[in-house]
C-alpha cells in the first residue's frame, strides 16, 4: 500500500514539475548539460535556500550543506520499504562515483521531524553511510525545505506513533554554482545514476 501511495504522489509531483518547469528546458538552447539528462527539467524554479537543522543539533543552510555534487532526497527514517530501497540505490551511486574519482554527498531530508530528531539521524547515519548528511528541523523548516524543491508529503494520522508518511520519491542532483540540475526517479539504478552524475560533474568542468 505504501508503494501505491508513492507512485501516485510521484506521478502528481511529476505532473506539477512537468507543467511547472519544462519551458526552462526548452528554452536553453546553451545547455551545457543537455546529454547528461535523465529527467525533462533544467534548473529554474526548483531547489534553493533552506535552513535546517544536522544530527548534532546545529541550524544549517544550503550553502553549508550542498558544498559538493549532491543527491538530495526527501523522505524519513520509519519509511518501511520505499526511502530505504531509494537511499540504498543513492548510497551505491556515491560509492560508484568515488571509485571514478567524483566526491558527491548523499543529502537526507526528513519530512517526519516529529520522529525525526538529530539523535535519530545520527543513527541513520552512522548505519547507512560515512558521507550521509540527514537533516531535520522544525515543521516549518521542513515544509520550506520541500516547497523550494516542489516535493510532496502528508501524514497519515493513525492517531499513534507508527504512522506513515505519503511522500514523493525524486532524488535531485544539485551542482555547486549551478543549484539543482536534473532529477532521478525510482526506476534509475545506481549504475545509471553514477553515469549521469559523472556526466554532469564533467560537464560542469567543461564548461567555459
Amino acid at each position: 500500500m505504501t508503494k501505491l501511495y508513492a507512485g501516485v504522489a510521484a506521478a502528481a509531483v511529476a505532473a506539477f514539475l512537468g507543467a511547472s518547469a519544462w519551458y526552462v528546458l526548452a528554452n536553453r538552447g546553451d545547455d551545457a548539460f543537455a546529454e547528461c539528462r535523465q529527467g525533462q527539467i533544467a534548473g529554474g524554479d526548483i531547489g534553493g535556500p533552506f535552513t535546517l537543522v544536522n544530527s548534532a543539533g546545529q541550524t544549517v543552510t544550503d550553502k553549508d550543506v550542498l558544498t559538493k555534487p549532491s543527491l538530495v532526497y526527501f523522505g524519513y527514517t520509519f519509511c518501511p520499504d520505499v526511502c530505504p530501497f531509494d537511499m540504498s540505490r543513492n548510497v551505491e551511486a556515491v560509492d560508484k562515483l568515488e571509485a571514478q574519482g567524483i566526491d558527491v554527498t548523499p543529502v537526507f531530508i526528513s519530512i517526519d521531524p516529529e520522529r525525526d530528531t538529530p539523535d535519530a539521524l545520527g543513527d541513520y547515519e552512522a548505519n547507512l553511510h560515512p558521507k550521509l548528511i540527514a537533516l531535520t528541523g522544525s515543521a516549518d523548516q521542513v515544509k520550506a525545505a520541500s516547497q523550494a524543491y516542489k516535493t510532496f508529503y502528508k501524514k497519515r494520522d493513525t492517531g499513534d506513533e507508527y504512522y506513515l508518511m505519503d511522500h514523493s520519491t525524486f532524488t535531485y542532483l544539485v551542482l555547486p554554482g549551478e543549484g539543482f540540475v536534473d532529477f532521478f526517479r525510482r526506476e534509475i539504478t545506481s549504475d545509471q545514476m553514477a553515469e549521469s552524475v559523472a556526466c554532469f560533474v564533467k560537464a560542469g568542468k567543461a564548461a567555459p
